[in-house]
């Protein structure tokens, strides 16, 4: 018996022990998302999006149809293969090509489709003359513009205008010591090959790394855009220590420092403020002529800087995500606009392989006490989570849990300040929040590695790009509501692997009865879905 359940609804059920599951899941990966993986059997939904992303990688109808009729246990529904065969057959279509003399055109091998599109009042304002029966001129900074609103029509172009080479910039690996992981070389080639796109990678499995195979690639100038400041000094700490790069070609511009060198690390946040209405530092994508552009935490990306990539078309686009998870649903727009999806190693199997630490996750049920519970009760709705969050039960279960793993370097994970200053008195540990100093904030996370401090309770300023490896125990006692990617986000600080071979501890503290409980199904059904199993016991327990 076969290991793959294909249902009508184009959901796949891939069991999990089955001697031939390997083999299934490595020939459905490229065109099927994986939608959850428990214990046993994991579901995978077969999506346009994904028969899209597929074809732009390379794979036909015919590979896709093949891979679910070997491995189905019953027999394939006929609509489902006809659906497959139509939707793939959508992509590439229309095609954006160089034209040498009308620049950028958008072209098309069925001119029904062309004209169809072409009625839409989208469509209309991005292109110009229709210089031959199946061409018509595009204006080239609508080139992301087009894509975006052609992807929504169900047409998605296929695009082969190609990309200007930037200034050229010597940069290579320096492996001393060290080598690019068999996953990470795949992902470098995946993405190289393609042009632009995403790579999908689990927190802690060296997205940096591939970001710097990447600029060694193009060997050129290079625009990398991140969260925040310290995860803008951590890339370059990685890449002078990785790369042949030094310190002074690598300039740094957010908030505090305006350097523009020939790799330049600047934050989603600089490039978002407006002074008098206008985005002031948009001249930094036109400052040099970049040569690939370099987006880290994709999934994050504010949606002006959407509007901004629109424009950076002609460049090469590499978006780095732990997860293509959007909480605003715009997984298309990362496609159209970043590129399709390159490259995607599952969680567990990375773990399988050594590189990320295995986890254990366990949800901590508090009870509230009876005057918590009627003042809970009685609260306005809009200040219910931020209560059962904060509440003084929650404090005592927090003690209890770092008095467990006493010795273990131990971060406090929350979203109210509040909590956590009192946090960090009642436990002696530093805190460390919006308003602390990048200079404070380094001096703490260095302490931390070199284990002078065990314990450093940290706001959401932690979530992202924060490198911590020894971090063996993550402690969440609040969150942004149900924010799945937060959780994934969470969970990274405490995956590297561990020198001594150690699992990491993954708690979540949640008050019982309340919409912290609801907020908490939320985040875990992610982590759920990448196979990560939540204990729950009783504060009573711990």
């Amino acid at each position: 018996m076969s290991c793959l359940i294909v249902q009508s609804d184009k959901t796949l059920l891939l069991e999990i022990d089955h001697p031939m599951a390997a083999d299934c899941r490595r020939a459905i990966a490229p065109f099927a998302e994986l939608e959850r993986a428990p214990e046993h059997v994991h579901t995978y939904r077969v999506t346009p999006l994904g028969l899209w992303n597929a074809r732009a990688a390379g794979h036909d109808a015919e590979q896709v149809v093949d891979a679910l009729v070997t491995y189905s246990r019953y027999p394939v529904p006929h609509a489902l293969l006809v659906d497959v065969a139509d939707t793939m057959a959508r992509y590439g279509r229309l095609q954006l090509l160089k034209h040498p003399t009308h620049g950028l055109v958008l072209t098309t091998t069925d001119r029904p489709v062309l004209e169809e599109v072409l009625k839409s009042k989208k469509i209309a304002p991005l292109v110009g003359a229709r210089v031959e029966p199946d061409t018509v001129v595009v204006h080239p900074s609508e080139r992301g513009q087009i894509k975006q609103v052609l992807l929504k029509l169900g047409w998605p172009a296929e695009d082969h205008a190609g990309y200007v080479d930037g200034e050229a910039h010597p940069i290579h690996l320096e492996e001393d010591g060290w080598q690019l992981r068999p996953y990470q070389k795949h992902a470098v080639e995946g993405f190289w090959h393609g042009g632009s796109g995403v790579v999908v990678l689990p927190c802690g499995a060296g997205k940096t790394l591939v970001g710097a195979a990447a600029m060694a690639e193009a060997k050129s100038t290079t625009l990398i855009l991140v969260t925040n400041t310290v995860s803008a000094r951590q890339w370059k700490h990685e890449l002078v220590k990785r790369t042949s790069l030094t310190e002074d070609e690598i300039g740094e511009y957010s908030g505090t420092r305006k350097e523009i060198r020939p790799v330049t690390i600047a934050t989603y946040q600089v490039m978002t403020t407006k002074r008098k209405g206008v985005y002031s530092h948009l001249e930094l994508f036109d400052a040099r002529n970049w040569g690939l552009v370099v987006y880290d935490e994709v999934h994050l990306l504010p949606a002006p800087v959407f509007k901004f990539t629109a424009d950076l078309q002609a460049r090469r686009r590499l978006g780095l995500t732990a997860t293509l998870v959007r909480e605003d649903g715009r997984e298309g727009d990362v496609f159209s606009l970043i590129g399709p999806k390159r490259f995607d190693a599952p969680w567990k199997e990375i773990e399988a392989q050594g590189y990320i630490a295995p986890a254990d996750c366990c949800e901590v049920r508090v009870t509230l006490s009876d005057s918590e519970r009627l003042a809970y009760a009685t609260a306005e709705p809009e200040e219910r989570y931020r209560f059962c969050s904060t509440t003084v039960t929650k404090r005592r279960v927090v003690e209890a849990l770092v008095k467990k793993h006493q010795g273990d370097q131990t971060l406090i994970i929350g979203q109210y300040i509040d909590q956590l200053d009192e946090l960090g008195e009642v436990l002696g540990a530093p805190v460390i929040k919006g308003e602390t100093s990048n200079l404070q904030r380094e001096k703490l996370f260095d302490a931390f590695r070199s284990k002078e401090i065990n314990v450093l309770v940290v706001s959401k300023v932690a979530n992202f790009s924060i490198d911590l490896p020894e971090a063996t125990v993550a402690i969440q006692v609040s969150g942004t509501f149900g924010s799945r990617q937060e959780e994934a986000q969470r969970l990274g600080r405490v995956l590297r692997p561990k020198a001594d071979g150690h699992a990491a501890h993954f708690y979540s503290v949640v008050a019982r009865d309340t919409v912290d409980q609801d907020f908490a199904a939320h985040r875990q059904r992610f982590l759920a879905e990448q196979g990560y199993a939540y204990r729950i016991i009783d504060a009573d327990d711990v």
